[in-house]
């Protein structure tokens, strides 16, 4: 919604010299003709926003590699990848590698949609006597957007698929 996780996604293609398909216009068989997925998606809730091409597809996949990064607005803390791993999926899924990027955060790149949920969470935060820095950060960004991306972001992703390709 913010461009960040195309942003990623496109560096990441440029490193690894990939294919680079929309999680929108493509189908599990195609994606069955690789022996590498990598999936990227925004977080929403500690949702990855598309997870459900992979989910529905994991039988289809069950002998490739899929590298899977979620793009959110919070700075990276321990026991988010955990978190959203367990929110995202059942089981294991052994085959399945998973990372978080920080994007940051753009709201007047949001929908209608989202931009009414995030004027309701603004409130609700605005309204907290005690803030976190997160917090403090998240609703500095509503005036001024801030992104956090760097290509520097990519490498542990990039060196991980090279160690097997």
């Amino acid at each position: 919604m913010s461009g960040f996780t195309k942003k990623y996604s496109q560096w990441i293609v440029e490193e690894l010299k990939a294919d680079l398909f929309d999680a929108r216009e493509i189908q599990g068989q195609k994606l069955g003709e690789y022996d590498v997925i990598i999936f990227g998606g925004s977080l929403h809730a500690v949702g990855i926003n598309g997870v459900k091409l992979i989910k529905e597809n994991l039988s289809l996949l069950a002998d490739k590699k899929i590298i899977m990064f979620a793009v959110g607005a919070s700075a990276p803390k321990e026991g988010i990848v955990d978190e959203i791993r367990k929110r995202n999926f059942d089981g294991e899924q052994e085959n399945l590698k998973l990372y978080y990027l920080r994007g940051d955060f753009n709201f007047s790149k949001l929908d209608f949609s989202n931009k009414v949920l995030m004027a309701l969470f603004r409130v609700r935060v605005s309204m907290k006597r005690k803030k976190t820095p997160d917090e403090k950060g998240m609703l500095a960004a509503y005036s001024k957007p801030i992104d956090c991306t760097r290509k520097d972001n990519i490498k542990e992703i990039v060196e991980y698929v090279t160690s097997f390709v």
